[in-house]
Formats: structure tokens, C-alpha cells, sequence
């Protein structure tokens, strides 16, 4: 089942859990750029992970190219598990 999110005008909009791997690792302030996401760092790379709708997807795209992050990865996650993409 895909989550769905009730807007302010009171339409549904679907969501979508997304993986996003960019290169390098954030600091203190880049984490607060994306304090909606689960964040994990191996050291080398940063993963985010969020439920999002289009709109929100290509928001946080632009917060990536914006803070001068390259984008390495971008997977819906379907199921919560990354391996089940579609």
C-alpha cells in the first residue's frame, strides 16, 4: 500500500520512501538541511532516507545541487527494503 499525505487544499498526494547516497559526509549544519531524513554516514558517503512526494523529491534534489553535494544514488524503496525496488 502506498502512504498517502492530505494537503493543506485537502487532496491526497502519494508519498514514496527514498534512498539518497550523495559523496562525502555532512557536517553539523548540512545535517540540519535535511533533519527530515534518517541519515547515515559510512565515512565516505552520506545516505538519506525519507518518505516524499514529487514535489518534495525534487525539493530536496535542488537542496543537494544547492549545498554543492553530487548525487550518487536515488532509489525508491518499495516494501521499506532498497533490494524490492520497482
Amino acid at each position: 500500500m502506498v502512504p498517502v499525505q492530505v494537503t493543506s487544499a485537502g487532496s491526497y498526494v502519494r508519498t514514496h520512501r527514498y534512498q539518497i547516497t550523495i559523496s562525502g559526509s555532512l557536517g553539523e549544519i548540512s545535517r540540519e538541511a535535511f533533519g527530515d531524513f534518517r541519515i547515515e554516514s559510512n565515512g565516505t558517503d552520506t545516505t538519506l532516507v525519507g518518505d516524499l512526494d514529487q514535489a518534495a523529491l525534487y525539493g530536496v534534489l535542488n537542496r543537494i545541487l544547492t549545498l554543492g553535494f553530487e548525487l550518487l544514488e536515488l532509489t525508491r524503496i518499495a516494501d521499506g527494503n532498497p533490494a524490492n525496488t520497482k
